[in-house]
């Protein structure tokens, strides 16, 4: 299986990364991670313009990634789910690819165009924090299919 997890975020060297790379090592004897961060010179544009012109910037940029495989979206209003849930989500895919949007959310159109959209719960993270929730999440929903007892 392939995973993708493509975001909006500046590529930065943060605290996060190490655990990023652990994570993305215990999801690889199950899947490949590629992640992938677009913040381009549109999205900083419209972030100085309004929030609907950043969701807008922020389809145009992630429109080359959505509708090829299946597409997850992390979005506040998306549908709350338990691991065991997320896991059936894994199952049975030979692609999937997450997207966790940028300060402003996504626009209406976007989420239509995903195959899920999901929340990681009602409060607000950010997209580094949001990341590393959802490889622990693909992890554990892994390790529930494969009945491996990380998950107890």
């Amino acid at each position: 299986m392939n995973i993708e997890i493509i975001s909006i975020a500046k590529k930065e060297k943060s605290l996060y990364e190490p655990l990023y790379k652990e994570l993305t090592k215990m999801i690889s004897r199950f899947s490949t991670v590629k992640d992938v961060e677009i913040f381009n010179k549109d999205v900083t544009k419209a972030h100085t313009i309004s929030p609907e012109a950043s969701q807008k910037a922020y389809t145009k940029a992630l429109e080359a990634y959505i509708g090829k495989g299946f597409c997850i979206t992390l979005h506040p209003d998306g549908k709350l789910i338990d691991s065991f849930e997320f896991s059936k989500l894994l199952n049975d895919k030979m692609s999937i690819k997450f997207f966790i949007g940028g300060a402003y959310g996504f626009e209406e159109e976007f989420l239509k165009k995903s195959n899920v959209v999901i929340s990681l719960g009602k409060i607000t993270m950010s997209h580094k924090i949001a990341k590393v929730v959802l490889l622990e999440q693909i992890y554990r929903g892994f390790s529930l299919l494969s009945n491996h007892p990380y998950h107890k």
